[in-house]
């Protein structure tokens, strides 16, 4: 773990060792706070630094994204909080200095057709050599459980074999992204898919102990790195491959697997909206389903009605580009 170098490394130490204490994970935190300390080393800073007009021009000389400068700020504000609280300053200095306006990120999303034929072009790339078979029948599981039950990518590969329960349907999914834990229920068809992988894979390795439920080698689950080449390899079969690309303040992103969670998601409200439901009143579930931290974090989902509102959007502004 690389350590802090600038004149506040033992207070930044102090600082990350207490939010762990409170049982906050702190590798984000760390990695924000290592790029602050860098800039402190590198302009030789020192107690008497810390004005506003110092934070105003770290915040243009960062020379990082407006998202990821942000990030950086709102870190360094909440160490300056947890100093204030010490008695090591008198005032917050980052308390009045704005954040950098974000860029709109527009998904990219898949629709529920769109969903079927990558998974039935994923299900085609299955190799049937026998060494081959069961790992790529297990990618193709892992993508089947993003699209189906918006998971993110390292939440099939984390899932042991005793967090599968068939009996009532359900997946124990442990310490995700905001170190919840979460038990969800999981549509019958996948139900089975999972059982007819668990019964290939006895078949083929009887004396395996290997204790994941998407087995990798030497006793490990399968890599992020396989099932993202898999899931290329099948958009640019279905000819879905798009570059990202900005329009004015927004960004479409191009797909990858954790599109299919966003698809997910949005595909879920719009069912909702068909069958003359409330969307707002399903986020609260959805956010509990998706693992989030509080609804709001679901609400980003609204931003896009559906996959084509998205297609719609992005033709416009390329369009215009070409009108211009």
């Amino acid at each position: 773990m690389k350590p802090f170098e600038s004149f506040l490394s033992p207070q930044l130490d102090e600082f990350i060792a207490y939010r762990e204490n409170l049982g906050y994970e702190t590798k984000r935190r760390r990695v924000h706070l290592l790029a602050f300390d860098r800039y402190l080393k590198d302009k030789g800073a020192d107690w008497s630094s810390f004005e506003p007009s110092f934070f105003l021009r770290m915040r243009t000389e960062l020379r990082k994204g407006p998202g990821h400068t942000n990030q950086i700020l709102m870190s360094a504000r909440v160490f300056f909080q947890f100093l204030l609280r010490l008695g090591y300053v008198e005032e917050n200095p980052l308390q009045d200095v704005p954040l950098l306006k974000e860029n709109v990120s527009i998904p990219f999303l898949f629709s529920r057709e769109q969903t079927d034929q990558l998974l039935a072009a994923i299900c085609k790339r299955i190799r049937r050599k026998e060494d081959l078979f069961l790992t790529d029948l297990g990618i193709y599981l892992a993508l089947l459980l993003l699209a189906r039950c918006g998971m993110r990518i390292s939440e099939p590969l984390g899932l042991m074999k005793q967090h599968y329960r068939r009996d009532d349907r359900t997946l124990y999914i442990e310490k995700t992204k905001f170190k919840k834990d979460r038990l969800i229920p999981v549509p019958k068809a996948v139900i089975t898919e999972i059982h007819n992988y668990l019964c290939v894979r006895r078949h083929l390795k009887p004396d395996d102990r290997n204790p994941y439920l998407l087995a990798g080698k030497k006793d490990q689950p399968l890599s992020q790195y396989q099932v993202r080449s898999t899931f290329h390899r099948a958009v640019e079969d279905l000819g879905l491959k798009q570059q990202r690309r900005m329009a004015g303040n927004m960004i479409f992103s191009s797909p990858v697997p954790h599109s299919l969670r966003h698809s997910f998601a949005i595909n879920t409200l719009r069912n909702i909206i068909e069958q003359k439901g409330s969307a707002q009143d399903a986020l609260p579930v959805l956010a509990t389903y998706l693992g989030h931290s509080t609804y709001i974090c679901s609400s980003v989902y609204l931003k896009i009605a559906d996959a084509k509102s998205r297609k719609n959007l992005y033709d416009f502004t390329i369009w215009q580009e070409w009108k211009i």
